[in-house]
């Protein structure tokens, strides 16, 4: 084992949350994509001197096997990264624990969902926090340590956005480039060329089907797996359908369904819940597809051009990062009925229903309000002000219930 001390680094939007979990909780289970910066976060941005090591380390892997009694034992808080490598050392946190329930004693980061990996029977009930580190919101990328002003908005009158939004700090930006870079630190932050990000996420890919697929499943059919992997690239902002997506890769639909689970347990596909509660209308209730980072998914759908879809997805991806980082329970999901009414994002939070579409244009008109408008009259009192975010610079009220704003001025 080695000693952690704290190194500069750019802010992240967890480490409020991070740092309260570690105060109240025996241990915080940080868990997010390779490559998202967990173990930068568990090094360099929590206070103090901490015994660290990682079962990325074979030596380290071995010992979490044979004896984690002894990795885990002894004085002194520890971090203990990439844990999903062996999901029993778990249980021997939760014996520690059990013997000394000291606030902050354990840090674990892991690089897949535990709470969804059937391998793993020890979920710390009681005994653990849950966080999740999505790639880098654009705020995070520019120094700023924070989603956007999704916070500022639900605390603000309806009729106040404008204000709120004209008057907070934003640079205009091209949402094209924000999607080939995507929010995994090394080619967000270090690569400033296209081809040298195709290089490293190539690499990604691969790392992430020879190896840490293996650690959550035993697949052989690595051609087939990433074939799926393309197909879902290219479905971004679709209805989950399992049975197109098997005929399509010449999969069974059984195999699909096992894939798609990996991959979200791999926190590299996002599926959207859609907003439940029925009214007046039939809604559909099949989740919404998208990816964990738009960089990776034009890289694996051999897409140039990013589209009004990827656009949608970094506004998803920026509001999974603020929903994970805030002690209040929020809920995201998508709007669609069976007549074709559709809304791309629900906030659910405080009671109160927060209705955006995301238009690439850069001129958005009446028509494009319309669904959010619909939505308005089914949810009634519960609904706030449709918001719908464009390609353009135009910061107005379309409508008397729906205000349009550029993108970059709420990421």
């Amino acid at each position: 084992m080695i000693i952690i001390h704290a190194v500069n680094t750019l802010p992240r939007l967890v480490e409020t949350a991070l740092a309260e979990r570690l105060r109240v909780m025996p241990a915080v289970v940080v868990t997010g994509a390779r490559q998202t910066g967990k173990s930068t976060l568990a090094a360099q941005r929590v206070s103090g001197a901490r015994r660290y090591a990682t079962l990325d380390d074979l030596d380290v892997l071995d010992a979490a096997r044979r004896d984690p009694e002894s990795l885990v034992g002894g004085a002194g808080a520890k971090t203990l990264d990439e844990v999903q490598r062996e999901p029993a050392l778990l249980a021997a946190v939760k014996r520690a624990i059990d013997r000394e329930r000291t606030p902050g004693r354990f840090l674990l980061t892991g690089s897949a969902n535990l709470l969804l990996m059937r391998q793993v029977s020890e979920s710390l009930a009681g005994r653990a926090s849950y966080l999740t580190l999505w790639p880098m919101t654009r705020r995070e990328q520019r120094g700023e340590g924070r989603a956007g002003h999704w916070e500022e908005l639900l605390a603000a009158r309806d009729q106040d956005w404008l204000d709120v939004l004209a008057t907070a700090d934003a640079q205009p930006e091209d949402w094209r480039a924000l999607a080939r870079r995507g929010g995994f630190p090394t080619p967000a932050l270090h690569l400033a060329g296209q081809k040298d990000r195709a290089i490293w996420f190539d690499g990604y890919v691969r790392t992430y089907l020879e190896r840490d697929l293996q650690d959550l499943a035993s697949i052989s059919a690595l051609p087939d797996f990433r074939r799926l992997m393309r197909a879902a690239c290219l479905r971004l902002g679709h209805l989950v359908n399992q049975t197109e997506l098997g005929r399509d890769v010449a999969l069974p639909q059984s195999t699909v369904h096992r894939w798609l689970n990996l991959l979200e347990t791999s926190y590299l596909l996002v599926r959207l819940p859609a907003y439940a509660v029925n009214r007046s209308k039939r809604l559909i209730k099949s989740p919404k597809l998208y990816w964990g980072d738009t960089g990776v998914a034009l890289h694996l759908a051999e897409i140039e051009e990013p589209g009004g879809e990827h656009l949608e997805n970094l506004v998803l991806q920026d509001l999974l990062a603020w929903r994970d980082a805030r002690l209040e329970r929020a809920e995201i999901g998508y709007w669609r009925t069976a007549g074709g009414e559709e809304v791309d994002l629900v906030i659910e939070a405080g009671g109160r229903l927060l209705p955006i579409e995301v238009k690439a244009t850069g001129r958005p008109r009446l028509s494009d309000a319309a669904h959010l408008r619909a939505f308005r009259t089914e949810y009634g009192k519960q609904a706030r002000a449709g918001l719908l975010l464009h390609g353009g610079s135009a910061l107005e009220w379309l409508a008397p219930d729906v205000l349009v704003a550029p993108w970059w001025r709420v990421l």
